[in-house]
């Protein structure tokens, strides 16, 4: 059993729909009251969708209403403008 590979979990940007690393990823949630927020910890309740860390990858969700379909629900315009601030704060780091 020594050298044993350690999987690496990925998973599909809604932006995209590119297959990449987990960690490299951003994790858009509704959490069980209904509220839409990013979680940059990756371990909150509730359902979540990825999305790569860059805003094109945001506006080709919000087109294409990938972050929808998969959070199963409808998501007001200004929560889509906060995901922006918040997608934008993190690049800037």
């Amino acid at each position: 059993m020594a050298g044993q590979v350690k999987k690496v979990p990925t998973r599909k940007c809604t932006g995209c729909q590119e297959m990449k690393n987990k960690r490299e990823m951003l994790r858009v949630l509704r959490t069980p009251e209904g509220e839409i927020l990013l979680d940059v910890t990756g371990r909150k309740n509730g359902r979540g969708a990825y999305i790569c860390r860059c805003r094109e990858c945001l506006d080709k969700a919000v087109k294409n209403r990938g972050l929808e379909r998969s959070l199963k629900v409808r998501i007001p315009e200004e929560t889509y403008e906060g995901l922006k601030k918040e997608i934008e704060s993190i690049d800037e780091r």
